[in-house]
């Protein structure tokens, strides 16, 4: 029998299961955040959470916090450092685990754009000009691409968001596939999975191509593929993520227990 769960939930749920109990974790604001203190609401209890601007060993408190250092979820911290710390120390020397990530746009090689749209999608060419549309920016996005041993973008599966290559890239993924992050010195290992409101993809494990991997159980291989701008590989072992069950969803209100991230994408 189908539980009563939206879209956004689906994408958190499926998020949240990529985190493992005992990791050092950092987490965004928003439906990040959500992912990742529902893993620790329910299967890793003992996850090392912190936050970009260095609030360490929390849970949120009252519901979700609006900001990185809002009361929310700095009530009942273990410690609180400084965004140096977080991003300067742990997350680029190598020692923070996973990281998760939004984005307005991301293209085949998981390379996140969060800092404009420009005329048609196209990329700006040799010298920087102003976007037609201005986006939010890095905020710590890019550190944790450069530095976190793996991370998870989360964002709303729309063909306008999917692209066959970014128009500019906020956050580095794997860049033009194969090793080249290994030959730019990254020290993370860039992003293991993009979770949408759709489904999950996966990097193919030589050429880092993202590929569906899993649909969610309302949607289909059709339905993504049409929403996704290149021409998407289907994994050979792709399959039908399981549906929420009633001890997750249950987690996941205790942590957004006001509701305001409970809405369909």
């Amino acid at each position: 029998m189908s539980l009563d769960y939206t879209r956004q939930e689906m994408m958190a749920i499926a998020t949240g299961r990529e985190i493992r109990d005992g990791e050092l974790a950092i987490f965004g604001v928003g439906l990040s955040m959500l992912a990742g203190y529902f893993a620790q609401a329910h299967h890793a209890p003992k996850v090392r959470a912190m936050t970009e601007g260095g609030i360490y060993g929390a849970s949120p408190i009252g519901g979700l916090p609006w900001g990185i250092e809002c009361n929310r979820i700095s009530a009942n911290a273990t410690s609180f450092t400084s965004a140096l710390d977080a991003l300067g120390c742990l997350v680029a020397s190598g020692r923070c685990d996973v990281g998760i990530v939004g984005a307005a746009q991301v293209d085949r090689f998981g390379n996140v754009n969060t800092t404009g749209i420009w005329d048609e999608g196209g990329e700006i060419g040799p010298r920087y000009r102003p976007p037609k549309t201005r986006l939010t920016g890095a905020g710590g996005a890019n550190d944790i691409a450069c530095g976190a041993r793996r991370y998870i973008v989360m964002v709303t599966h729309e063909p306008k968001r999917f692209a066959e290559r970014v128009s500019y890239v906020t956050s580095p993924g794997h860049l033009d596939g194969g090793d080249a992050r290994a030959r730019h010195g990254f020290v993370g290992g860039g992003p293991s999975a993009i979770v949408t409101t759709l489904g999950i993809l996966r990097p193919h494990p030589e050429t880092k191509e993202f590929r569906l991997d899993a649909w969610f159980p309302f949607s289909s291989v059709d339905e993504i593929r049409a929403h996704t701008g290149w021409d998407l590989a289907v994994s050979p072992d792709a399959h039908v993520v399981p549906e929420p069950s009633a001890a997750e969803l249950a987690a996941l209100r205790r942590v957004d227990v006001t509701g305001a991230l409970r809405k369909q994408a």
